[in-house]
């Protein structure tokens, strides 16, 4: 069975949008694990444009599940990682300019710097995932490189409105999915999942964990936190 891992950055963005203490990540994480989530994520981005370090130190000291902090492979953001020691890191592709994160990471192009930065991780006991499209030439270099996790980048899928494009969308993500799982990588899932979109994951046990963050803070905002979680997780749950 999948697990659900939430990520709590957009409730940072309405508190960074006032600029004051509230709505706090901190206590949003706490309600997400006590409504039977698995991880918490946050993207410590370099523009600190939502989460703060001060946000990760405290989600480091008092989440009792797993902690996952999205970051590029800067020395900035590996220098902070090892200090921290989040259960798992997971690589991003970051752009200034981008509203959120556009893709996954071109293994193709970055495969030195990512390989680097994941031995360093992993040397210091820290798990790595890596984020990337679903292709099977970028499935088989994150193997290449030793990463424990690959995370299936689904924002194609999520995003677009022709039944065609999505079915072909699907045909490529489980086509990943399965070569990553076959290949002894641990399979997350992530990026504009929805409560209606995860339906479309019905009998894919391949995948280990689903990464969820705008719809769950979305809904939360109608219905609090710990039932937005819960609503998720009867939904995965059912896959």
């Amino acid at each position: 069975m999948a697990g659900l891992a939430v990520n709590v950055d957009h409730v940072a963005t309405l508190r960074q949008a006032r600029q004051v203490l509230y709505p706090d990540p901190v206590a949003a994480a706490i309600q997400a694990e006590l409504a039977g989530c698995d991880g918490i994520v946050v993207h410590l981005r370099e523009d600190r444009r939502h989460i703060q370090d001060r946000d990760v130190r405290i989600l480091r000291q008092i989440v009792q599940t797993k902690l996952i902090l999205e970051m590029a492979a800067t020395s900035e953001m590996i220098g902070i990682a090892l200090e921290l020691k989040p259960d798992v890191v997971t690589l991003v592709p970051e752009k200034r300019n981008e509203m959120t994160t556009e893709g996954g990471i071109d293994l193709t192009v970055y495969k030195d710097e990512i390989g680097a930065a994941i031995q360093t991780l992993q040397l210091n006991g820290i798990r790595v995932s890596v984020f990337i499209d679903p292709d099977p030439d970028q499935v088989k270099i994150a193997h290449k490189i030793n990463t424990n996790i690959v995370e299936i980048h689904t924002g194609a899928l999520c995003e677009t409105k022709s039944i065609v494009h999505q079915s072909k969308c699907l045909s490529k993500i489980v086509d990943a999915i399965k070569l990553a799982h076959k290949l002894n990588l641990n399979v997350h899932a992530g990026h504009g999942l929805c409560y209606q979109t995860i339906k479309l994951f019905e009998g894919l046990h391949e995948i280990d964990e689903f990464s969820i963050g705008h719809s769950i803070i979305s809904r939360a905002i109608m219905v609090g936190m710990h039932t937005a979680v819960k609503e998720m997780l009867d939904m995965i749950y059912s896959l």
